[in-house]
């Protein structure tokens, strides 16, 4: 399943063809994050526990704005797990200004 909304699917295909790039272009410059409730370093995190890590994202349902989402998501550190994803964007949506992330 392919995100309803365009900025999450081009997130969501960067982290899956592991395209830091075109990751950090779906970024507003002060992104923020936080994983399981806990605030995390943007940076620090995507290198961890995306980047170096070999981590895939597998949509499985999501609200029809596209923002909320559940996903089987997997890495070499941790192996796949169900998540809940939810993205805020920028006031013109062009841009993701917060993920939050964490086990569902």
């Amino acid at each position: 399943m392919t995100a309803h909304n365009p900025v999450v699917a081009a997130f969501i295909a960067a982290v899956n063809n592991g395209d830091r790039s075109a990751f950090a272009a779906t970024l507003a410059p002060d992104a923020t994050m936080s994983d399981d409730g806990s605030e995390r370093d943007l940076d620090n995190w995507t290198e961890r526990e995306i980047f170096s890590a070999g981590g895939r994202f597998t949509v499985e349902s999501q609200e029809p704005d596209g923002l909320t989402m559940l996903a089987r998501f997997r890495n070499d550190t941790w192996g796949e797990m169900t998540t809940r994803w939810r993205f805020i964007l920028t006031p013109d949506g062009s841009k993701i200004r917060r993920f939050e992330t964490g086990q569902a």
